[in-house]
């Protein structure tokens, strides 16, 4: 099992960010590298919850958002051909004094077979940077849609 904690900061308020996170309309993969538009089908939508599935390349799973709290949301695995286990995300947001956000993620992934073993594996060591990458675009990319200033772009190693 890997985790992988991710931190950005961000002039973008949590809900800013969550309005996007929990928008599953057209062009999402914009957005979300890893939720190519053709791979999303949205099951429910309720208030503070939705069940989706989601993917690219090859992988995907179905995940049920928790927006209920204002200051995270909470994405678990139900079902993917790759993750199991205690897979899933966990978004927290944090306001600053100064009116930045400060945004943390933690990534948990399981295998459940061979392959998603290998991923979980990859993903935990050399792959970190790459979920890194994602999440600072998905970050610039809603700052962007908000006509936000991009926010100092300090992320934890």
């Amino acid at each position: 099992m890997s985790t992988i904690r991710l931190h950005r900061t961000t002039t973008l308020t949590p809900s800013q960010y969550i309005a996007r996170l929990i928008d599953f309309g057209p062009g999402r993969q914009k957005l979300f590298g890893n939720s190519a538009d053709e791979d999303l089908e949205l099951h429910h939508l309720g208030l503070t919850d939705a069940d989706v599935t989601e993917g690219s390349r090859g992988i995907w799973e179905r995940l049920h958002y928790d927006w209920s709290n204002p200051n995270r949301v909470v994405l678990t695995t139900t079902d993917s051909n790759v993750w199991g286990g205690a897979s899933g995300h966990t978004d927290t947001f944090r306001r600053r004094i100064d009116g930045m956000t400060d945004i943390d993620v933690v990534v948990v992934r399981e295998g459940k077979n061979l392959k998603g073993w290998i991923l979980g594996l990859v993903l935990g060591t050399i792959g970190r940077s790459v979920l890194k990458t994602a999440f600072e675009n998905s970050v610039k990319a809603i700052e962007l849609r908000h006509g936000v200033a991009n926010g100092p772009g300090r992320a934890a190693a």
